[in-house]
């Protein structure tokens, strides 16, 4: 484990000052795109997440189109320093924007769309919202480009796919941080990319029902965890091993869980729910912000189970 921490570590890592975008190499022809840890903002272009990319001998395979038009482009200039292949196909692993709304970008290079069914629905529901939000946080400048584009390849549960010989499982195995939240799983070489359902280095985010679901969110990471993946690239954070994906999303998601429903038990309301002790977890980017909110947000949806 040590090793392959150590070996993340000192493989090449390039940084895109401009766009705030960290390129690390995981494996040949793999690597993450590491947005901030932060919020969407005019400097990051909404890229403030982690994106996948795999070199395949007919192109390109994205992992998450990124946040704006001009947040895909500097992805694309990311991807221009590893090779000088095309974006064949992009995978959009959810339904947050950073996930989807570059989709019109590479559609417009000739690069393939995937998703769940579930993520495009949430696609749709929740695009004024996000664009409204976009308007706040990065701008109309930063928002020059970006239309809509949602994908045209879609599925329910399953779809396998195989790009350059490379093989993609992609499964969506039901709600986490949005309710298409799906995992992409490359056998051959035992990586995962987990969107979010699984957040690293960072505190993840319980949205408001039922968009998120703390229960449902744990049998999604317990499904992408039984395929025992080497490496895991999360939805924000760098690469890691199932170990520490385990012990900042799987555990976090079941000590609020645990917490809130001592509360419930002592007929505590929301209120007290925010109180519970998260020191374990406070070292995660954004724990004062998020902490007591997403203490309410498992309050909110355990009451009613």
């Amino acid at each position: 484990m040590r090793m392959l921490l150590g070996l993340l570590m000192l493989i090449g890592i390039a940084y895109f000052p401009a766009h705030a975008l960290e390129t690390v190499k995981v494996e040949d022809n793999i690597y993450a795109l590491v947005g901030k840890l932060g919020q969407r903002s005019p400097a990051n272009l909404a890229n403030n997440a982690t994106f996948g990319v795999v070199v395949t001998s007919a192109g390109v395979v994205l992992i998450d189109a990124g946040g704006t038009a001009k947040g895909a482009a500097a992805i694309e200039a990311a991807i221009a320093s590893i090779t000088d292949k095309k974006v064949v196909a992009v995978i959009n692993t959810g339904g947050q924007d950073h996930r989807w709304l570059g989709n019109a970008y590479w559609k417009s290079k000739g690069a393939r769309l995937i998703t769940s069914q579930a993520a495009t629905t949430d696609q749709k529901s929740r695009f004024d919202m996000q664009w409204m939000m976009l308007q706040q946080l990065v701008g109309k400048d930063g928002l020059a480009g970006t239309e809509p584009q949602y994908a045209q390849e879609t599925f329910d549960k399953a779809h396998d796919i195989t790009i350059g010989g490379i093989r993609f499982q992609l499964r969506h195995t039901g709600r986490a941080h949005t309710p298409g939240d799906l995992f992409v799983w490359l056998p051959q070489q035992r990586i995962v990319f987990a969107g979010d359902i699984v957040f690293m280095d960072r505190m993840l985010g319980i949205l408001p029902a039922p968009l998120s679901a703390s229960a449902d969110w744990i049998k999604s990471f317990d499904a992408m965890a039984a395929l025992n993946p080497k490496i895991v690239m999360p939805g924000h954070g760098k690469p890691g091993t199932l170990a520490k994906a385990r012990a900042q999303t799987r555990d976090y998601l079941a000590a609020l869980r645990k917490g809130v429903r001592v509360v419930l038990d002592r007929n505590g309301d929301m209120n007290a729910a925010a109180k519970i002790d998260q020191s374990a977890f406070a070292g995660l980017t954004g724990a004062s912000q998020l902490a007591g909110r997403n203490a309410q947000a498992v309050f909110a949806e355990m009451e009613f189970e």
